[in-house]
């Protein structure tokens, strides 16, 4: 694609820090560590450890003021650092041959080691704190404020190792689990790949060539990206699965000791769900396997083939002649997003106009899209590698869904925000079916209508079917992980079969991807296992809501608006039973299927 045809952006923080070498970045570092430091004297002037027996006699009025400053240490300091973590990311991300930006972000990371210490040190001792909590909160306003986060910390206090042992293991994690993840993000975002076009050879990264590999309609071409990627992969394998290995070892050992039941555990309390929840969304998406794969046979032969392969996936079907420059995009998305709220669509140029977004493909920048929080000026800043295609836009508006629940949550404090995966996808899910629903309104021909409703199920495939393969695999990959290390070829062998188990006969079952799990960074993540669910319960919710939408009309939005800005303030079971939802019933899910189901339907008698 040309660049310059598109004029593609590349994100300005200047507005945060004026650069990695700047007075204003090195003195937050500083900061930083001052606020730690200041942070772990406080504790210890408290006396604050697990071990610290209260007296009967305690000062509920003392007791709860202390509790508060401590609330208040906590975000500032996470403020802090988490906008320097972002920053530094915005160069990391973007070019992963700066040096620099790699050595301070480990030098930021090594004081969040320091924070999440001395903050899982607090969330035991608040565990202490159990039987007299109510009056805690009660006698202090901060502490009113914060309740949720003061509830959650106590019923997850029992889930701790020692105030010790916490503590090695925060600072293990940087050469454990941390450098595991950084080295396959290092080694994917750097891969090299030859792909010989029109009789020329041309050198790919990996993002660039999985682009070609998706959507370009030449099977031929999109085959030999396919081969490509694979041999590239099946370079680097043995690498990527010692990461895996590291990773997953480590996951193991420390769910055990802290008497967690199972892998899945930390993950269900991450996601603010039980497990009646994800069962109930499991069991009613395993009984639509069979309509998705219907899907997948009518867009077989819609290509003029018996069954689908891997590279087929995302392959276009139907006639949209569109392609997006990059201000056709930005004024499509402000146009749809503003018939749904004035403000949404204001806040849509706004991150346009202010260069949020970092849309140019490029050696070294990491592939996919993600939003992210700058904590210090209240924004969001978005990567996506923007192609001109109607998907993209869909991707773009996907992130600024994102960009749009933090802007929601404006003036909330750390604690107060942290909002699990199940419900961070709620808003960016939304906006997605907001573009897909006017464009499909917009449509002016069957071939068009047929090439958005393909774009659209290309994405519910993805999130239901292959999130469902991938929870498979890596359910299976702890398991395994238990008795010992798995080889590259063991972790070949579950993921196709993963793959097998959920697409079916919607898929050549010679032609699958045994490389899926080397190059998703879902799996490296050192903070979160099973990173896959969540989104199948973000896009079921959001599409339960979005047909809420349709019914109430413009009353739904202040609901809406008020839901995204509480995410963190709440249970997901609590937050969607006010729109009257039951998420531990089949039938809320079952519903959220039966809209996608509609479009299949469509789909297959266009």
């Amino acid at each position: 694609m040309d660049s310059q045809k598109y004029k593609l952006p590349h994100w300005n923080l200047s507005n945060v820090y004026p650069g990695l070498d700047s007075d204003e970045f090195g003195q937050a570092i500083k900061e930083v560590k001052v606020l730690n430091e200041e942070l772990e004297r406080f504790l210890e002037l408290h006396n604050i450890s697990r071990s610290n027996t209260l007296s009967k006699d305690a000062d509920f009025t003392e007791l709860a003021a202390t509790v508060s400053e401590l609330i208040n240490r906590i975000n500032e300091l996470y403020r802090l650092v988490n906008t320097l973590l972002n920053y530094t990311a915005s160069f990391t991300k973007t070019d992963s041959y700066n040096t620099e930006a790699m050595q301070l972000m480990s030098k930021i990371q090594q004081q969040i080691v320091v924070a999440e210490r001395t903050h899982m040190r607090v969330k035991g001792w608040l565990g202490t704190l159990k039987d007299i909590l109510p009056q805690v909160i009660r006698n202090d306003q901060t502490n009113q404020e914060h309740a949720f986060y003061l509830q959650e910390s106590v019923d997850q206090s029992r889930f701790m190792m020692s105030d010790g042992e916490e503590s090695l293991a925060g600072e293990l994690s940087l050469s454990g689990m941390r450098a595991w993840e950084k080295l396959q993000g290092t080694i994917t975002s750097q891969l090299k790949v030859e792909l010989e076009i029109d009789g020329i050879i041309e050198i790919h990264p990996l993002p660039t060539l999985q682009n070609i590999r998706r959507y370009n309609p030449d099977e031929s071409l999109r085959r030999r990206a396919f081969e490509a990627e694979i041999l590239a992969l099946e370079s680097v394998r043995e690498p990527l699965a010692a990461c895996m290995n590291g990773v997953k070892g480590a996951a193991n050992t420390l769910n055990f000791r802290r008497g967690r039941t199972d892998a899945l555990h930390p993950s269900l309390d991450q996601a603010r769900i039980d497990r009646d929840t994800l069962n109930a969304m499991m069991g009613a998406i395993e009984v639509f396997l069979p309509i998705f794969r219907q899907y997948l046979s009518t867009k077989a032969e819609r290509l003029g083939k018996d069954v689908l392969a891997w590279w087929d996936l995302f392959a276009p079907v139907g006639q949209n002649d569109r392609t997006f420059s990059w201000e056709d995009a930005k004024e499509f998305i402000v146009t749809c997003f503003g018939s749904f709220s004035r403000e949404l669509g204001m806040f849509a140029r706004l991150a346009f106009d202010n260069h949020w977004i970092d849309a140019e493909p490029r050696d070294g920048k990491r592939g996919g899209a993600f939003c992210m929080r700058i904590p210090s000026v209240e924004e969001s800043r978005i990567l996506v590698n923007f192609d001109g295609s109607f998907d993209q836009v869909s991707t773009i508006a996907h992130e600024l869904g994102h960009a749009y629940h933090i802007e929601c949550q404006r003036g909330k404090t750390y604690l107060q925000y942290l909002t699990p995966m199940t419900l961070a996808e709620t808003a960016s899910i939304f906006c997605e079916s907001i573009i897909i629903d006017a464009s499909l309104e917009l449509a002016t021909s069957t071939n068009e209508e047929l090439s958005i409703l393909e774009t659209a199920l290309i994405g519910d495939t993805q999130v239901i079917v292959d999130i469902f393969s991938r929870f498979l695999f890596e359910t299976q990959v702890f398991k395994h992980r238990e008795e010992s290390d798995l080889s590259a070829d063991q972790l070949c062998e579950l993921i196709t079969n993963a793959q097998k188990a959920t697409y079916g006969e919607g898929l050549n079952p010679d032609h699958l991807h045994p490389y899926m799990w080397a190059w998703k960074p879902h799996y490296y993540r050192s903070d979160i296992s099973f990173y896959n669910y969540p989104y199948a319960f973000g896009l079921l919710f959001s599409t339960g809501l979005f047909a809420i939408y349709q019914k109430r009309g413009d009353g739904f939005v202040p609901d809406f608006i008020d839901l995204l800005r509480n995410t963190g303030m709440d249970s997901a079971v609590d937050l969607a039973s006010r729109f009257e939802i039951d998420i531990r019933s089949p039938e809320f899910w079952i519903s959220s299927l039966k809209v996608i189901n509609k479009r299949i339907e469509r789909y297959i008698a266009l």
